[in-house]
């Protein structure tokens, strides 16, 4: 059974006619074409019981073709109305357009609004995000083998990055750095825009590369990520510059414990909670609790931050192909940052890392 099918089963088994499916990367992983379509309109209708079709702009139409999709595209130019042209191919393929489902977590009021305008007596109810995020949980072999290009590509781009440190550069010329290294060897795209923090600014978890300067005897920050056929990477390293305090020593080596525990905690039947108090009891344990202040990890795939969430309340026990980060980190305010990432596959007996660059602090002298 392929993916279409699986939705149709879950169509019928739900009693549902029809799956809008708006999400990119979710019609990426049911179609492989991926296109981010801003303000138009990209949409995959999946009936119960007949052929979907794929529906986009006119200036996608071929590339759609490209991919291979055998069943019928259509396009729509700009100044035409999509909604309606959407409406009037499901009625003129399916007379039974009475109940559809959507991705609640993606599609817009705004645009909910303009489809239940033409199927006024039409019911909308229906969430079929949570079983998307069931089909792309658990990652086979050929997903699993993208991924692990996709690390290594990581690991070289975290390199280029360690190379390139220096006291006097700025952040944004060191992420340049290593970008422009992985655009040499044909890796144009990256998962998210890559993060290199320095002393202090690194306490800021959510912070952007800036034009910072490096200071010497201070830690640098990494966060970054790579694509590979439709599938990311993303680890995190944190490097010293000459001889940092005691202090910024102290939270590394922590943080570097809390990952490694966590890391070789992983198995099958483990709870994702349990992980994550496994990490955070580490660090609370050294008096930094107050300072671990996000999840120990996210799902990964074919987007950055995918199901499940690794942290207090989950339940849910893990299961081979499974496919997470797990990225503890210690932000202390006008102190330092560190955070230290691999993600992982779940194994029969325990995981796998995508990224292989060492977690032992790394010294770059100046």
């Amino acid at each position: 059974m392929n993916k279409i099918e699986k939705v149709q089963r879950w169509l019928a088994d739900n009693d549902q006619d029809i799956a809008l499916i708006s999400d990119p990367k979710t019609i990426q992983y049911l179609t492989t074409f991926y296109s981010d379509p801003a303000e138009r309109v990209l949409m995959l209708v999946v009936f119960k019981e007949s052929d979907p079709f794929l529906f986009g702009p006119a200036l996608e139409t071929e590339a759609i073709k490209d991919t291979g999709w055998t069943s019928p595209v259509y396009g729509y130019l700009d100044h035409e109305n999509p909604w309606k042209m959407i409406a009037d191919h499901i009625k003129a393929k399916n007379t039974n357009h009475t109940k559809f489902a959507i991705e609640k977590a993606q599609l817009s009021v705004e645009r909910l609004e303009s489809l239940q305008q033409l199927f006024p007596t039409s019911d909308f109810s229906a969430n079929l995000t949570p079983f998307i995020e069931q089909m792309r949980l658990i990652k086979s072999n050929d997903e699993i083998e993208k991924l692990k290009v996709a690390g290594k590509w990581d690991d070289f781009a975290l390199q280029k990055g360690f190379e390139a440190v220096q006291a006097g550069k700025t952040e944004d010329q060191v992420a340049a750095e290593l970008q422009y290294a992985l655009m040499q060897n044909g890796i144009m795209e990256l998962s998210f825009p890559s993060l290199v923090q320095s002393a202090a600014h690194a306490a800021e978890p959510h912070g952007a590369t800036s034009e910072k300067k490096i200071e010497n005897n201070k830690l640098v920050l990494f966060d970054l990520g790579t694509v590979w056929q439709g599938y990311i990477s993303d680890a995190s390293r944190t490097i010293a510059v000459g001889k940092p305090d005691e202090k910024s020593m102290d939270i590394y080596k922590v943080c570097l414990e809390a990952q490694l525990t966590a890391q070789d905690a992983v198995k099958p039947g483990i709870t994702a909670e349990e992980l994550d108090k496994i990490a955070r009891d580490v660090i609370a344990k050294a008096g930094y609790g107050a300072y671990f202040i996000h999840r120990l990890g996210h799902g990964m795939g074919m987007s950055e931050h995918e199901f499940p969430s690794i942290m207090a309340g989950n339940k849910m026990e893990l299961q081979p192909g499974m496919c997470f980060s797990i990225e503890p980190g210690i932000y202390i305010p006008n102190v330092a940052g560190v955070r230290i990432e691999d993600c992982v596959h779940v194994t029969e007996t325990g995981c796998e890392p995508f990224t292989h660059t060492t977690k032992e602090l790394r010294y770059v002298e100046n």
